[in-house]
This record gives C-alpha cells, structure tokens and sequence, in this order.
C-alpha cells in the first residue's frame, strides 16, 4: 500500500481503480454512463481543484509568507508556489471548458448565458466563473510570474505584480462565494429561484 501512497500518480490510478470497483460492487454498469454526467463529474472534479487552491493560496499561502524566515521563501516560490499555479490555472481551464460542454449537454447554455429563466442563477454563475477564470489566466498568472522570478522584472515592479496577483486572487475568492451558491442552487434546489424566474 505504501508503494500506491508514495506516489501520486500511482495514488490518483488508485483512487480510479477503487472507483470502477465500487461502481461494479453496487451492480453500475458503465455502458450506461450518460455523457452530461460524465461532464458533471469532471467539472466537479476540477472545480474542487481550482477553488481548492484558490483558497489554499487565500487562507494559507499568502497569510503564511510573512511569518517565513527570508531564507526559506524560496522554497515557496521557486518550487511550491509555481507547481501550485501551474494546476491553479489548468484546473481554472478545465472547470470552464467542462462546464460549457456540460451546459450544452443538458441543452441550457444560451438559456444560461442570456440569464433566460429558469437558468438565470447557473448562467450567472457561469459568468462570475468566466470572469474568474479570465483573472487566472491574464491576470494572476502574468504577475505571478513576474513576481515569482519566473520572468526577471526590476524589484519595484516584481513588489507591483505581487500585489495586483494578490489582489485579484482575493478577488477571485469573494467571487467564487455566491459562483458556487449559484451554481449548487440551481441544480439542487428547484424552489430557491422561482420568485425570480
């Protein structure tokens, strides 16, 4: 077992492994998957992942850094910092990517997009999300880099690009309370938005 846990990759197969068995266990057949619930489970998986570390970067890695030793920061953002951002940003793609696709699955994207009801709560979910993920990838990830050394910038600028990275990420979280309220109300709670629709 341990030969499974030291690795991620190995751990990752594993968690999918153990998945196909208990689908089998409790008599699933995966002949019947059905597309948008492939999607929804995907998107759900990535998301986890993209807010997952929006908030690790919001409630621990930023509140953290000041209380750092100088000597040991580089460790933070030479190494933990940019693979951090790397599946910050893919996940930010991917949720968005999935859920587009999903949306259009299930036949409520433009319903969604125009803020048409019954889909007004989702379709501005939805937004909030583009909005996030914009300031992921042309935002966050342009400065981060520059603070971050990745891209070598005079010292003023690497403290500017720090602070509009940080700023925009706390952003980003603020934003992602009422997406995901948004998002989970509309799919499961049918009542919650009916006055409005």
């Amino acid at each position: 077992m341990s030969s499974i846990l030291t690795s991620l990759g190995r751990t990752v197969l594993a968690g999918f492994v153990l998945l196909v068995l208990i689908v089998f266990a409790l008599g699933g057949n995966f002949a019947s998957v059905e597309l948008p619930f492939l999607f929804r489970w995907i998107h759900v998986m990535v998301g986890v992942m993209w807010i997952g570390l929006l908030w690790y970067f919001n409630f621990v890695q930023i509140p953290s850094m000041p209380k750092i030793p100088d000597e040991q920061k580089p460790a933070v953002g030479k190494v933990i910092a940019p693979a951090a951002l790397f599946w910050f940003r893919w996940a930010a793609l991917f949720t968005v990517v999935s859920g587009l696709i999903l949306s259009v699955l299930n036949g409520y994207a433009h319903q969604a997009f125009t803020l048409q009801a019954p889909f007004r709560a989702i379709g501005l979910g939805m937004w909030i999300a583009l909005v996030m993920a914009f300031n992921v990838w042309f935002i966050i990830w342009p400065n981060q880099k520059r603070a971050l050394g990745i891209v070598a910038v005079e010292a003023d600028v690497k403290a500017k690009s720090a602070r509009i990275a940080m700023l925009t990420s706390r952003l980003n979280t603020m934003l992602s309370i009422p997406m995901l309220f948004l998002m989970v109300a509309q799919s499961h709670n049918t009542t919650w938005f009916v006055i409005v629709s």
